[in-house]
Order: C-alpha cells, then sequence, then structure tokens
C-alpha cells in the first residue's frame, strides 16, 4: 500500500489493532497471576482490613501468609465436602428409610403407583416391602442403610430364591436411569411373592 493512498475506515481499524497487538505495547501490562494476585488481595483487605500492604518493607511476608492461611482453610473445606459426599453414597442407596414402615404398606403403595403408570416408584416400593417382609418374618436383622444389592446377598444365602433378575431392574431404573416398564414391575411381584413362599434353608444347609 502507498503511503498517499486513502485509508478507508476498515483497513485504518485494522491497521491500528495490528500496532497494538505489538509487544512493545504490553510490556508493563501485569499478568494473568498478577491480575489473580491483586483480585485475592482486593477480597483479603475486604475481610481482614488490618493485614498488612504487599510491597517493600511493607510486611509483604505477612499478607503472602495470611493468602496460604486462606488457601489452606479453602482446601480443607473442599476435601471434607467430597469424603463427606462419598460418606454418603451408600446412606442414599439405602433401600429402605430409617422410619417404621411394614411390608403391606410398601405393597399397596406399589399397587397405588403402578396403577398411576408410575413403574419406577412401584418397582421401589415393591422391593421395599421384600425388604420389609424379610424382616418381619425374621429372617433378616434389621438394619438401617441396607442397600437393595445387600439385601439381595444376604436373603439369596438364606432362602433358595434367585433375587438378581428383580434387583437388577431395580439398579437399572434407580441408578442406571432406565425407565420403569410393566415386565420390570412384575418381576418384582415375582420376587416379592417367591420370598412370601420360600421357607429359610435349613442351618445346616446354609
Amino acid at each position: 500500500m502507498s503511503p498517499f493512498e486513502p485509508v478507508d475506515r476498515e483497513t485504518a481499524r485494522r491497521l491500528a489493532e495490528d500496532e497494538l497487538d505489538k509487544p512493545v505495547y504490553h510490556r508493563d501490562r501485569p499478568s494473568f497471576v498478577d491480575d489473580v494476585l491483586d483480585q485475592i488481595k482486593e477480597w483479603v483487605k475486604k475481610i481482614l482490613p488490618d493485614a498488612p500492604e504487599a510491597g517493600p518493607g511493607s510486611g509483604g511476608g505477612s499478607f503472602t501468609l495470611v493468602v496460604l492461611l486462606l488457601l489452606a482453610v479453602v482446601l480443607v473445606a473442599a476435601v471434607w465436602w467430597w469424603m463427606r459426599g462419598r460418606g454418603n453414597v451408600k446412606s442414599r442407596k439405602a433401600l429402605l428409610e430409617d422410619v417404621p414402615s411394614r411390608s403391606v404398606d410398601h405393597r399397596a403403595a406399589a399397587e397405588a403407583h403402578a396403577a398411576e403408570g408410575r413403574w419406577a416408584e412401584a418397582i421401589r416400593e415393591r422391593l421395599r416391602a421384600v425388604a420389609r417382609d424379610l424382616e418381619e418374618r425374621a429372617i433378616l436383622d434389621p438394619r438401617p442403610g441396607r442397600t437393595a444389592q445387600e439385601l439381595a446377598a444376604e436373603a439369596a444365602a438364606l432362602l433358595p430364591v434367585d433375587f438378581a433378575p428383580g434387583v437388577g431392574v431395580f439398579y437399572d431404573v434407580w441408578y442406571g436411569d432406565r425407565p420403569g416398564t410393566p415386565e420390570g414391575y412384575r418381576l418384582l411381584t415375582d420376587l416379592d411373592q417367591a420370598v412370601q413362599d420360600a421357607r429359610p434353608r435349613p442351618l445346616e444347609a446354609v
């Protein structure tokens, strides 16, 4: 382009941007890290107005210590929250709530859900009926927090019943994001009936 050739507005804007992008214009601009530290500094000043300013002879080491302590607190809180969440995974998967209930009530609730086409809820309530029935008949000891998988393992060791299909449907629906279906609910009703009809194996066979 000739230095005497007219320049339109768009070309002038592009040339100006190209010029301003040159490193020489950004040598004194704070880095991203500096920006973050400045923001942390301002935050600390708001919550700790007496904290010393960072800088030569101004107690910068104390400010750094305050920042490190705050970061440590945040880290400990994050770890505690994560561990607490992991510890609650089992409780979230507990089949029965820690409140008194009867197997007959769970069966009635299951039938009500099924009548409304709420198959996922019906499946859960029917398996809860199975769990409560086993406790009412003293086949299993009442134990808050028992999961469906634990129920199947403990009960299958005492009863000649195949728990796998029904419990598998329950896990697929409640933890595998699969829809409940009439066929799945029928597997749970079959399991419930089989458990009611079964008698514990003789002790010597356990």
